[in-house]
């Protein structure tokens, strides 16, 4: 069905409550590749018991945590096969630290509708608060729908971006575990891309891809490790582009350049020269 702009823009919604325990953050965290070194105390405060600190990026993943059937692209003026549908970007803003535990209620609308001609990108905006009313976190994420354009909107800007023409002023490398798509799954995401090698193959590759929320959160992780001494507290918010795809048992490289107030990464995948995983990645601190 065509994209029906006049219904699709500004449309909201429904408010959605979901919770999370101490247990899904951790798990969460695992699936980043927390706790390689068990006796790295920095590691640890990912992973203690009841109180963990929370990465900002959980709350990309947290209202979608429990759920184990595929997503639908059904909403107000806008049903796509999920097939035509890829993942352009995410971003998350926090006021303050996320807690462990807690419920949420998500209101969601879609803010910008694009048309390229021959696909359509849409951007949604997700504000998630507590049942008082306090703001926890806002997500704004963009999908691509190829095949979807033509419907008479407007093109929109362009998204790409160069990084900075210097040199990094930080490098870090990431290694990504041979079974971290089979642990990342559990928070939430069981497209059998990410596990199955048949299914792997029949969609073009030539095994199952790492989960492009998994690299945007190490990422995240990484550099928080390395720019704020692993305190995720001090993460004001963080965003990037997905750009391309990762394997599991690669290792990731980011580029880092600071840039005013915050941080601009590029992340590459080394041994397949240097292709481009995320790209536009902004990290700003509290």
């Amino acid at each position: 069905m065509p994209i029906d702009l006049s219904v699709a823009l500004g449309s909201e919604l429904p408010p959605a409550e979901f919770s999370w325990s101490s247990s899904d953050v951790q798990l969460y965290h695992l699936g980043l590749g927390a706790g390689q070194d068990p006796m790295d105390v920095r590691e640890l405060r990912y992973l203690t018991d009841d109180t963990p600190q929370v990465l900002p990026t959980f709350g990309n993943v947290a209202q979608s945590f429990h759920m184990t059937e595929a997503p639908t692209v059904q909403f107000p003026g806008i049903d796509i096969e999920l097939s035509r549908v890829l993942h352009a970007s995410e971003a998350v803003t926090v006021p303050g630290p996320i807690p462990a535990t807690g419920t949420g209620i998500a209101v969601t609308r879609f803010t910008d509708i694009w048309d390229k001609g021959k696909a359509a990108v849409i951007w949604s905006e997700t504000e998630v608060t507590s049942p008082d009313g306090t703001l926890l976190w806002t997500q704004r994420r963009s999908i691509f729908a190829r095949g979807e354009g033509g419907f008479g909107g407007e093109r929109g800007p362009s998204t790409s971006s160069e990084p900075p023409a210097r040199a990094p002023d930080h490098e870090v490398a990431i290694p990504v575990s041979p079974q971290q798509a089979l642990l990342y799954r559990m928070c939430g995401d069981r497209n059998p891309l990410h596990s199955d090698p048949e299914f792997a193959s029949a969609a073009g590759f030539p095994k199952p891809i790492l989960h492009g929320l998994c690299t945007y959160g190490m990422t995240a992780k990484a550099m928080t490790d390395l720019l704020l001494d692993g305190d995720a507290a001090r993460v004001g918010s963080y965003g990037a582009r997905f750009a391309g795809v990762v394997f599991p048992g690669e290792t990731l490289k980011v580029s880092i350049w600071s840039e005013g107030d915050g941080y601009l990464a590029v992340v590459t995948v080394p041994e397949r020269d240097d292709a481009v995983a995320l790209a536009g990645v902004e990290f700003t601190p509290a």
